[in-house]
C-alpha cells in the first residue's frame, strides 16, 4: 500500500470516527465525497495561503487597487487544485459565501466555484486575526453554518481562522490555511460536525476517486 492509498484509508476512518462522535450513531463505511455527492453539508473553509503582510505598489495584482492582503503562488495553486478535486468528485456546490476580504474572494476565483456572495459578517473587520471577544460573530456563524443547502448541493463559506474558531473552537483548533470543516445541518438550527479536509486532501480524494 503507497503512502497515498494508506493517506486515504486512514481519512476515510477518521472521517468516519468524526461523523459517529457527532451523530452519536454508527456511520455506514462509505467515504466522505461519496456521502457530499447527495448534498447537505456545508463546507467551512479557511481562505487559501495568504501572506500576513499586504503588498505594496509594485507587488498587488492590478485587481487590488486597495492593496489588501491577497494570495501567494502556493495559496493561488491550491485553490485551482481544491476547484478540479470538487469537479472531479462531482461534489454539487450551490450557494457560495464570502468574506468580503480581497484573499478570500480569490480563493472563490481561483477555485473558479462562484459566484460569491460577500458577507460582511464573515470579514475580519479590517483587522486581520483580530478576535471578536463579544462572541456575536462567533455565533452568527454557527446560524448561518446551520441553514441546509440546497436540494442536492453543498454551502461553500470561505472566511477567516477567527471567525471559524469562535465558531467552533473544539473543532478548529490549528485549521490551516485552505483548510475546512464539514458541517451537516439537521434543519432544527444546529450543525454536526463530520470531518476537517486540508485544502491539498481534496485532491487526494480525487486520485483516489
Amino acid at each position: 500500500m503507497n503512502s497515498h492509498t494508506w493517506r486515504f484509508v486512514a481519512f476515510l476512518m477518521w472521517t468516519a470516527l468524526s461523523a459517529a462522535a457527532s451523530h452519536g450513531e454508527p456511520v455506514p463505511e462509505q467515504n466522505l465525497a461519496a456521502q457530499m455527492r447527495t448534498g447537505g453539508y456545508v463546507i467551512l473553509m479557511r481562505h487559501a495561503s495568504s501572506p500576513r503582510n499586504p503588498p505594496d505598489a509594485g507587488t498587488a495584482n492590478t485587481d487590488n487597487p486597495n492593496f489588501e492582503r491577497q494570495l501567494d503562488e502556493a495559496g493561488r495553486s491550491s485553490a485551482v487544485a481544491l476547484g478540479e478535486a470538487l469537479r472531479q468528485l462531482r461534489i454539487p456546490i450551490g450557494q457560495v459565501l464570502s468574506s468580503p476580504t480581497y484573499r478570500a474572494l480569490e480563493t472563490i476565483k481561483f477555485a473558479k466555484l462562484g459566484p460569491a456572495t460577500p458577507i460582511p459578517q464573515l470579514g475580519d473587520a479590517d483587522q486581520s486575526m483580530a478576535s471578536d471577544k463579544s462572541g456575536a460573530r462567533g455565533a452568527w456563524l454557527r446560524a448561518k453554518a446551520a441553514e441546509p443547502p440546497a436540494p442536492g448541493k453543498n454551502t461553500l463559506i470561505v472566511t477567516h481562522f477567527p471567525n471559524i474558531v469562535e465558531a467552533y473552537t473544539q473543532e478548529s483548533a490549528g485549521l490551516a490555511d485552505g483548510e475546512a470543516l464539514i458541517l451537516h445541518p439537521d434543519g432544527r438550527g444546529s450543525a454536526a460536525f463530520v470531518a476537517r479536509v486540508k485544502i491539498d486532501e481534496w485532491s487526494h480524494l480525487a486520485g483516489g476517486h
